[in-house]
């Protein structure tokens, strides 16, 4: 993320990616800002998993260089037809070149939150707190990686096999000596011939400060719904 009182360059995003290793949900470069999801609610006793991939870029100043991947899953279960919980897990890598060297650079997060309704199938309010662990992220620097994501996600149906899903969401810091809160916004698809089952999640997003660079995001998923095997 952006240290405070900085421009961000794409050096200084590969050095603090260096620096951090974690990415984290709050340390490292950027915390996983993708969503992949809807605004609806899976309903009583029903469950979805959605497995994806991301890559992320930083461009600052003309200058746009890929930053690092990410792969994991989500899991929802509906608590009540107005409230669900969320479990996402990323595993996020990057390779850094350093005096003509190649290095690895790895590190795990993991997230946690309700989902609620705020109207039915179209608007809802998710509020994930995550942290990094693992990896090249040392363990006495865990406490600095927690932060909070309320996001509003966005439905809109387009015929009967298409969804637009908008979304924004504020990324706040715990540590806010050290970071930025930054702001993300993404815009996703759900193609699928019975978006209740199954769906194929594009997505593309942008994370900033509105004061330097910024990072972009193409995300792919697959959510996979208990309804499927009903």
């Amino acid at each position: 993320m952006y240290p405070k009182a900085k421009v961000l360059s794409v050096r200084n995003a590969l050095a603090l990616l260096v620096l951090a290793s974690a990415l984290a949900f709050a340390a490292g470069c950027v915390a996983p800002f993708s969503e992949m999801q809807s605004a609806k609610m899976l309903g009583k006793g029903n469950f979805e998993v959605t497995p994806g991939f991301t890559t992320v870029s930083v461009s600052d100043e003309g200058e746009t260089e890929h930053l690092q991947n990410e792969i994991g899953a989500q899991i929802g279960y509906g608590i009540a037809n107005f409230l669900d919980l969320r479990l996402r897990y990323e595993h996020i890598y990057a390779s850094v070149e350093d005096e003509g060297e190649t290095e690895t650079i790895s590190a795990n997060v993991l997230a946690f939150g309700p989902k609620f309704r705020l109207a039915k199938d179209w608007l809802a309010l998710y509020i994930p707190i995550g942290f990094g662990f693992g990896g090249d992220l040392d363990s006495e620097d865990i406490s600095d990686t927690w932060q909070v994501h309320p996001t509003l996600l966005m439905t809109l149906p387009i015929g009967k096999f298409l969804e637009i899903n908008p979304s924004a969401k504020i990324m706040i810091p715990f540590s806010s000596d050290s970071f930025d809160t930054l702001y993300a916004f993404n815009l996703g698809l759900a193609i699928s011939s019975d978006i209740s089952k199954w769906a194929v999640r594009p997505e593309v997003g942008i994370c900033t400060n509105f004061e330097g660079g910024h990072f972009l995001q193409f995300s792919i998923g697959l959510t996979l719904g208990s309804r499927l095997f009903k």
